[in-house]
């Protein structure tokens, strides 16, 4: 007898004919609709969702104020380029970006449709400013896909046969302290490190030729690595002493993730120049490049920008969006549900040695696996199981880190309790089972 395959498996089997395989499959999913932190895929069974659409829906799947706001500005008009005919919600937008994410005095805000063109154009914008061609990033970065962002981005494994890349771009480890502190308490670590830094002027690259410096303080990609405080701290010195930008890409780790509207507000250092995206529009395609506006206003008239700056459609949903994140307090229910999530992983943490690390700001968590308590020894066979038996089980969450091993939480902050509770309980029911079958 032949055994009829089910919708979801009738959709991927599709989509394997059909879409280009360098299009990645992160998780075997499918989806017929969603609902705050739920998503019921196409054979009508109902998942808890960790993923949250990589870190997009911080204010849930289809928040009514958001889609009320999409259908409305539907109805007025879809299209008209920024750059031709000048638009209210456009402006209303960078109002309101400018209003909570000060950069100094003044504040000036230009839109895009993704976090990748918002780091093009914010090394664009950078380099303008100071006249200088050359860009420091870090290890374990990730930027995007396009050009600059891909050369940014530090994983191999995302750019095979991509080059060649773009020129004037030097790369410094990234001060991850969990995983190169050896023997060093905290200070030591990032005494060392910001000589390192310090000594990028005189063994990698003229400082007088760096425009900018580009930094994630937690980084995504990477492993959800927060930057230590006394580092970012010394890294805005070490701009301001040589007059380079430093730019903050906050676009996975912005709108509320870590109880805040960008992480630098948590770590209380502000930088020249920052990105967003994911989060700020629900789910529709729009981003921002917020600086300083002396420094924003140092691009040539038509250097940035393009025909979909800002999208009158996803410029709506992003201003109902930060509307509802201010409704419900978003903020500070990201700290309640990371304190949660915390508290069950550490107590998981401390029976098992196989995780080396548990750590997260705000709801931005994360869960590192390693052999024999070593964090130089990652253990990349044990993610793809417990992605796996989520799953089957109920639960979507996904991998990260230059090794892929490492779990990351990125639920949507509207979750209820009680789904957060299930989702827990299905996650360390996977991972003692990984555990055991290593």
């Amino acid at each position: 007898m032949i055994e009829k395959l089910t919708k979801s498996q009738e959709l991927l089997d599709r989509r394997k004919e059909c879409v280009a395989n360098g299009v990645g499959v992160f998780n075997t999913a499918t989806v017929q609709d969603a609902k705050g932190a739920i998503i019921t895929d196409v054979d009508g069974r109902e998942l808890i969702d960790f993923a949250g659409g990589i870190g997009v829906v911080n204010a849930g799947h289809c928040p009514e104020p958001v889609v009320a706001a999409i259908r409305e500005q539907a109805g007025k008009y879809l299209h008209t380029s920024f750059n031709v005919v000048t638009y209210e919600p456009y402006i209303q937008l960078c109002e309101e970006l400018a209003e909570i994410l000060p950069h100094g005095e003044k504040t000036k805000v230009m839109l895009v449709s993704t976090g990748a063109e918002a780091v093009e154009n914010a090394i664009k914008i950078a380099r303008q400013a100071t006249k200088r061609p050359a860009v420091l990033c870090y290890t374990g970065a990730y930027h995007g896909r396009t050009m600059m962002a891909m050369t940014l981005t530090s994983k191999i494994n995302y750019k095979p046969d991509c080059g060649p890349f773009a020129p004037e771009v030097y790369r410094l480890p990234f001060p991850n302290f969990y995983r190169y502190r050896g023997t060093r308490d905290m200070d030591q670590f990032v005494e060392d490190e910001l000589k390192r830094l310090n000594e990028s002027a005189l063994n990698l690259v003229d400082v007088k030729s760096v425009a900018a410096v580009i930094i994630e303080p937690i980084q995504g990609e990477g492993g959800f690595n927060p930057i230590p405080q006394k580092y970012l701290e010394g890294l805005r010195f070490f701009c301001d002493k040589h007059g380079i930008m430093l730019i903050m890409d906050e676009v996975q780790s912005g709108f509320c993730r870590t109880g805040h509207w960008a992480s630098w507000q948590h770590y209380g250092v502000q930088p020249d120049i920052s990105t967003y995206a994911k989060s700020m529009g629900s789910g529709l395609p729009i981003a921002a490049v917020v600086g300083r506006a002396e420094v924003m206003d140092a691009a040539a008239i038509g250097s940035i920008g393009g025909t979909y700056i800002g999208s009158p459609i996803c410029c709506v949903a992003a201003s109902a969006t930060i509307k509802y994140m201010k409704e419900i307090n978003l903020n500070e229910k990201a700290v309640i549900i990371g304190n949660i999530m915390m508290n069950r992983l550490l107590h998981l943490k401390r029976q098992h040695p196989e995780i080396g690390d548990v750590r997260g700001v705000g709801a931005m968590v994360a869960i590192e696996f390693v052999r024999n308590g070593d964090p130089t020894q990652p253990n990349s066979e044990i993610c793809p199981q417990i992605v796996k038996g989520c799953a089957e089980n109920g639960l979507i969450i996904l991998s990260a880190g230059t090794y892929k091993n490492t779990l990351r939480i990125l639920s949507p902050l509207v979750i209820t309790e009680n789904q957060l509770e299930k989702g827990l309980s299905i996650l360390e029911t996977e991972i003692k089972k990984a555990i055991h079958n290593i």
